[in-house]
C-alpha cells in the first residue's frame, strides 16, 4: 500500500552490523498460510484474496523496498503434518524471508517452536489463541492482531452495558480450542464482572457439522437471557439460517463473536451484537477516514463480489505491517537488504498505522489492537445490515501485562473497570 497508509515507528530496533546485510534479491518470498479448501475456506478465502490485492498493489508500487513479493500458499485444510511439512519446505529456501502463519490457532502453535529453531519471521496473520505467545520467550514468531483474551472481553463488557441486567447466558462454540477458550474467556470476565450471571446451556458442536437442530432445540428450552457463539465460516451461516425459524433470535439477545463475516451472506435482525476480533471493520470511522481503506475495499467488492469482511482486513493488516518492517529495518542499517533476524529485530516493539488503525507490538511479540464491537442495523445505504451503536475499545485497556496470567488478571476485573470504559454508541 501506499507508504503514508505502510508508515512504521519502529522502537527499539537493534543496530545491524555491515556483514550482516545483504544484497537485494531478485524477488521477496512470502509463504501465506490459510485455508483455500474446506469449510474453513468460508473463512480463509477472503484472507487469501486480501493478500492477492495487497501483494498486487505492492508490486504495482515497485515492491517492498525496491523488491517485487511473490506468494505462496498453503492450504491448511491439509492438517497439521502437512503445514509443517511446506513451512519446511519454503523456509529452506533463502527467498522465502518471512511466512504469513497462520489462520488456526492449532497450526500456529505447531509453526511457532519450529519458527524459532529455524530461525525464520513468523507472522500470525489471524492466530487468536492466547497461548501462542503467553510464555515472552519467542523471538521469530510475531501476532499484530490481538488474542482471544481481549477479543472475548470485548463482548462481555458491551453486553453488560446494553444488558445489565442479564441473569442467564447460554454458549454455543465449536468443540476445539477456539471455542473452549473463548467461552473460558467470556465467562470468566462475565463472572467478574457480574457474579450472579448463570450459565444455563454450554454446547460444542463439532466443527463443520451441518445440522445444528439438537443445539438449538436446547437452546429453545433453556430461554436464556443471551445466547454467545463464536462459530464461524460455513458453520455460522448454517446456525444462523437453522436458528432464526426457530425464534432464538427473539427470544434472546444473541452475541455472534464472528458475526460480521456472514452479514452479506445470511440475513440478520437488527440488534445482534457482533464484532470483528480487533479493528478490522471497513466501514469503521477512522476506516472511512483512511482513503486508502475506501480504494481497498471497494477494489475487493470488484473482484470478488462483496465487500471485505475482517479476515480479509486482518490479512492486509498483516501484510502492511510485513512491509513496515522491512522499511524500518533498512532504515537501521543504512539501506542494504536486511536478515532475518534483522528482520524480526525491526518487527520487535513496532508500531505500524493500518488500514483500520494502529498495530503495536509489545516487548512479548503480541499486538495491541483496539476492539470494536456494535450491533446489527439496517441502513438505506447497504442492502445488507451493518454494525451500529459501536464502541472501540483501546487494545491496551483489555490486555494484561505481559507475563501476567490472563485468567488471574481477569478475576481482579470489578464492575468499575467496565466503568472506566467508553460506552456503546461513543465510537462515531
Amino acid at each position: 500500500m501506499a507508504d503514508g497508509l505502510a508508515g512504521a515507528l519502529a522502537i527499539g530496533v537493534a543496530a545491524a552490523t555491515p556483514a550482516a546485510a545483504q544484497e537485494k534479491p531478485g524477488s521477496l518470498g512470502l509463504g501465506i498460510f490459510t485455508f483455500t479448501s474446506g469449510p474453513a475456506a468460508a473463512y480463509g478465502m477472503p484472507g487469501k484474496n486480501a493478500a492477492d490485492l495487497i501483494i498486487e498493489e505492492i508490486n504495482a508500487k515497485g515492491g517492498i523496498e525496491g523488491v517485487p513479493v511473490r506468494a505462496t500458499y498453503v492450504d491448511e485444510a491439509q492438517g497439521a503434518q502437512g503445514v509443517i511439512a511446506e513451512y519446511r519446505r519454503l523456509a529452506a529456501d533463502a527467498q522465502n524471508q518471512v511466512m504469513v502463519a497462520a489462520l488456526s490457532s492449532a497450526n500456529c502453535l505447531a509453526l511457532a517452536p519450529l519458527a524459532e529453531q529455524l530461525e525464520v519471521p513468523t507472522v500470525g496473520w489471524n492466530c487468536d489463541t492466547h497461548q501462542l505467545l503467553i510464555d515472552g520467550k519467542r523471538k521469530y514468531v510475531f501476532r499484530p492482531n490481538g488474542n482471544t483474551v481481549p477479543e472475548f472481553i470485548a463482548y462481555a463488557i458491551y453486553l453488560l452495558d446494553r444488558k445489565p441486567d442479564v441473569k442467564t447466558v447460554a454458549i454455543i462454540n465449536p468443540d476445539y480450542a477456539f471455542g473452549h477458550d473463548a467461552a473460558k474467556i467470556f465467562t470468566a470476565a462475565l463472572k467478574a464482572l457480574k457474579p450472579d450471571v448463570e450459565i444455563v446451556a454450554e454446547l460444542y458442536p463439532k466443527l463443520g457439522s451441518p445440522n445444528y437442530q439438537t443445539e438449538i432445540s436446547r437452546l429453545a428450552t433453556a430461554r436464556p437471557d443471551v445466547v454467545f457463539s463464536n462459530l464461524w465460516g460455513a458453520d455460522l451461516e448454517n446456525f444462523v439460517r437453522q436458528a432464526a425459524p426457530r425464534g432464538i433470535f427473539t427470544s434472546s439477545q444473541v452475541i455472534l463473536a464472528l458475526g460480521e463475516t456472514v452479514l452479506q451472506r445470511v440475513p440478520l435482525p437488527d440488534g445482534v451484537i457482533v464484532g470483528v476480533l480487533g479493528d478490522g471493520w471497513w466501514m469503521s470511522p477512522d476506516a472511512k477516514a483512511n482513503p486508502e481503506t475506501a480504494k481497498f475495499a471497494e477494489r475487493y467488492k470488484a473482484r470478488f463480489g462483496e465487500y471485505p469482511v475482517f479476515p480479509s482486513i486482518k490479512m492486509a493488516n498483516t501484510l502492511i505491517y510485513v512491509k513496515a518492517a522491512y522499511k524500518a529495518a533498512m532504515q537501521k542499517n543504512g539501506g542494504k537488504w536486511p536478515t532475518r533476524a534483522e528482520l524480526a529485530d525491526a518487527m520487535k516493539g513496532s508500531k505500524v498505522a493500518t488500514l483500520t488503525g494502529t498495530a503495536q507490538t509489545r516487548a512479548d511479540n503480541d499486538g495491541l489492537v483496539d476492539q470494536i464491537v456494535g450491533v446489527t442495523v439496517k441502513t438505506s445505504g447497504q442492502q445488507f445490515p451493518v454494525i451500529g451503536d459501536m464502541v472501540r475499545y483501546k487494545g491496551e485497556s483489555l490486555m494484561p501485562q505481559a507475563g501476567q496470567d490472563p485468567f488471574a488478571w481477569i478475576s481482579t476485573l470489578k464492575p468499575e473497570f467496565a466503568k472506566s470504559l467508553p460506552k456503546p454508541g461513543s465510537y462515531k
